[in-house]
């Protein structure tokens, strides 16, 4: 059944169960993308009028958290405080703030978006652990986040205890710095810990074996500790360590899980086969 593309008058046919009968002009691709990208922009747009709104409470509750985290290690005298450097910095600050409030949880969404214009091109069998992943999509962006939100307040005291270096200096720091740092750091890791899904999704259609990525386990880690370098908004070595260690454990565990569905593959291909077998 032929489904109505909304807000174009246009009719889109549903995933076909063969990818080669939904082949697509390059106009009907561009066409598909735009609206793609239109329905993200609407997202992210949704979003940053709702971080508009919450702004002053979430720069709020996230200052306070990384100072209440600062505060205590600084050394006796040191002054600290957030500043800005004119008047329209104030302005530009809520404008930058409201829409990374609302990029982290609209992150997500936008996605899906990417999803919707991929699966056309996917075969049944490739469609089918993606959709039965995706959901987990969400939990491991939430829980990249929520890691991130716990060990950020002992990363900031690390920081800040080096201030005991250097005698006699101030600390002033650009307003919405701190704000900025914790958002950053949350979309990193939530981003981060996709890599799970992503080994296992390859391993389930075939494109990774999990006895190749078992062989070449150490490569797999030093590539993990580069994208923790490379993702990690403050590029230290404290912080890149607590993306890169939970990521190892997550990749391990994405590993078993492409072997247990290897060998779900497997078993079904041997019943499949004693069944014609029996038919015979």
């Amino acid at each position: 059944m032929a489904v109505l593309f909304k807000g174009t008058g246009k009719e889109r046919r549903p995933p076909p169960e063969d990818p080669e009968e939904y082949r697509l002009t390059l106009v009907e691709h561009l066409e598909e993308l735009r609206d793609r990208l239109i329905r993200s922009i609407f997202i992210l747009g949704i979003a940053w009028f709702i971080g508009w709104q919450f702004e002053p409470f979430l720069y709020s509750f996230l200052s306070d958290r990384m100072n209440e985290a600062v505060r205590p290690v600084l050394p006796p005298g040191v002054e600290f405080k957030e500043v800005v450097h004119n008047a329209a910095d104030a302005f530009m600050l809520k404008v930058k703030l409201s829409f990374f409030i609302g990029l982290v949880p609209a992150f997500p969404f936008v996605v899906l978006q990417l999803w919707g214009f991929i699966e056309p091109a996917l075969k049944p069998a490739e469609r089918k652990p993606v959709r039965r992943v995706a959901p987990y999509s969400l939990g491991l962006f939430a829980m990249g986040a929520t890691f991130a939100w716990f060990i950020l307040p002992s990363a900031m005291r690390w920081f800040a205890s080096y201030l005991e270096e250097f005698k006699g200096v101030s600390l002033y720091q650009e307003a919405g710095t701190l704000a900025f740092f914790v958002l950053k750091m949350m979309l990193a890791f939530g981003i981060a810990f996709q890599l799970p899904l992503v080994v296992f999704i390859l391993g389930a259609v075939g494109l990774l074996k999990a006895d190749t990525l078992m062989q070449y386990w150490r490569q797999a880690a030093t590539a993990i500790f580069v994208l923790s370098m490379i993702v990690t908004p403050s590029n230290d070595p404290a912080t890149m360590l607590m993306m890169a260690i939970p990521l190892v454990i997550l990749f391990v565990i994405s590993v078993y899980a492409v072997k247990v569905t290897e060998k779900r593959k497997l078993r079904r291909q041997l019943a499949d086969e004693l069944s014609d077998d029996h038919f015979e």
